[in-house]
């Protein structure tokens, strides 16, 4: 099977309507910790790190591996974007043959509620269709966290099961791509 790690990374930017999807920069760096520092964005993810632990152990360019997209709005960036592969043995596959790839997404607080998630979400999607055709793509987030839960409807994931994970409900669903028939 075709290993993400295998594509030629990193891509030319990815343009939206809005934004620009494109690989990490050092000038990101800032960003990524007041993202990784955020108790808002990490009430659903456990919590956030300490800001002076970050200040330390953040790279000078942070996120630079494949499918792991920074999201750019006026030149300046408001999150994150990663579709990976998943390791085989991790737990919770769909199919144990699936090979499946999860998508993830953090955004800084001030660009919640304009819909940048969902359109940075589809272009990302998008671009691993295309890099990975055919293979599925999961996504997690606690059914408590309602605006993750819309995201998820909205790009198209459907529910394959709820479980229960540090002591919360969660949510997975799966996103097929559509394949054009002949």
């Amino acid at each position: 099977m075709t290993e993400l790690t295998l594509v030629s990374w990193p891509v030319a930017p990815i343009r939206t309507e809005r934004l620009v999807l494109r690989a990490s920069e050092a000038r990101d760096r800032p960003a990524f910790v007041e993202l990784l520092s955020s108790a808002e964005v990490h009430t659903y993810l456990g919590g956030p790190q300490p800001r002076d632990e970050l200040e330390r152990s953040v790279p000078e360019t942070p996120g630079q591996r494949p499918g792991h997209f920074v999201i750019e709005l006026d030149g300046a960036m408001i999150g994150t974007v990663e579709v990976s592969r998943r390791d085989a043995e991790r737990r919770g596959q769909v199919r144990p043959d699936a090979g499946e790839a999860e998508i993830g997404y953090l955004f800084l607080p001030r660009a919640w509620g304009r819909g940048y998630a969902a359109e940075a979400c589809a272009a990302a999607l998008d671009w691993f269709a295309d890099a990975l055709p055919g293979v599925p793509v999961v996504l997690y987030t606690q059914t408590a966290n309602a605006r993750s839960m819309r995201l998820a409807a909205k790009l198209g994931f459907v529910e394959v099961r709820r479980f229960v994970k540090w002591d919360a409900e969660q949510w997975m669903g799966m996103w097929a791509p559509v394949t054009p028939s002949a």
